[in-house]
C-alpha cells in the first residue's frame, strides 16, 4: 500500500467520523428538548401519584443520600400544607434503589414508589409489588421496622429478600424521613464538624 493510498484511507474516515459526529449532533439538538419535556412530565406525574389531594407540589430543596443527588418538596392543598414528598436512595443487595415516598404533615408514610432498582428477580425485586408497598401506608417512625414474621403493625420482610425490604424501609424511607425533620426544624445536613485551631 503506497502512501497516497492510506492518506486517502485515512481521509475518508475523517470525513466519515465528522459525517457521524454532526448527524448524531443533530439529532440530539432535535430530540434533546422533547426528551426534557417527557422526563418533567414524568416526574410531575410521580410527584401527583404520591400526594394525589395537593393542587401544588413545589420542591423545597436537595440532598445526597449515599452521595446521589435527590430532591424533596411540599406539598399544598388551597395554600395550606398537607404534606411532603421525598426522594432518597437505599444501598440494596446488588443495586442503589432510588424511592419516593410521601407524608403528611404527622410524618406518618402515605405511599410509596420505587421508581429504579436493580434487585435480584424474583426475590429483591419485589420491593415494586404493590403489597410490599402497600405495608407502608400510616407507618411512623417508630413502625419503620421489618420483621421476618407475618405483622400489620411493622413491615414484613420479602421471603429471601430481606435485605432489600431492609434497605428500602430503614436505609431508605426511615432515613429520609429523618434526613426531611431535621430539614424542616432548620438543622444543617451532613456537615463535618469544624476543626479547632489551637
Amino acid at each position: 500500500m503506497t502512501f497516497k493510498e492510506i492518506l486517502k484511507i485515512t481521509a475518508n474516515l475523517v470525513v466519515l467520523y465528522v459525517a457521524g459526529g454532526l448527524i448524531l449532533a443533530a439529532v440530539y439538538v432535535k430530540t434533546a428538548p422533547i426528551i426534557a419535556k417527557k422526563a418533567a412530565q414524568e416526574k410531575k406525574e410521580a410527584l401527583q401519584k404520591m400526594m394525589p389531594d395537593a393542587d401544588t407540589i413545589q420542591k423545597l430543596g436537595d440532598w445526597k443520600p449515599h452521595g446521589k443527588l435527590a430532591e424533596y418538596f411540599v406539598a399544598k392543598k388551597d395554600g395550606a400544607v398537607i404534606g411532603y414528598v421525598v426522594q432518597t436512595f437505599a444501598k440494596g443487595y446488588s443495586s442503589y434503589i432510588n424511592i419516593l415516598f410521601s407524608v403528611n404533615n404527622n410524618f406518618v408514610v402515605q405511599q410509596i414508589d420505587i421508581l429504579h432498582h436493580a434487585e435480584t428477580p424474583g426475590l429483591g425485586d419485589e420491593i415494586t409489588t404493590k403489597w410490599f408497598k402497600g405495608q407502608f401506608h400510616g407507618k411512623d417512625m417508630e413502625h419503620l421496622k421489618v420483621v421476618k414474621r407475618e405483622t400489620t403493625e411493622y413491615i414484613q420482610a420479602i421471603s429471601g429478600a430481606t435485605i432489600s425490604s431492609r434497605a428500602v424501609t430503614k436505609d431508605g424511607i426511615k432515613k429520609g424521613l429523618k434526613f426531611l425533620e431535621k430539614a424542616l426544624k432548620g438543622e444543617k445536613q451532613h456537615e463535618p464538624p469544624t476543626a479547632r485551631k489551637g
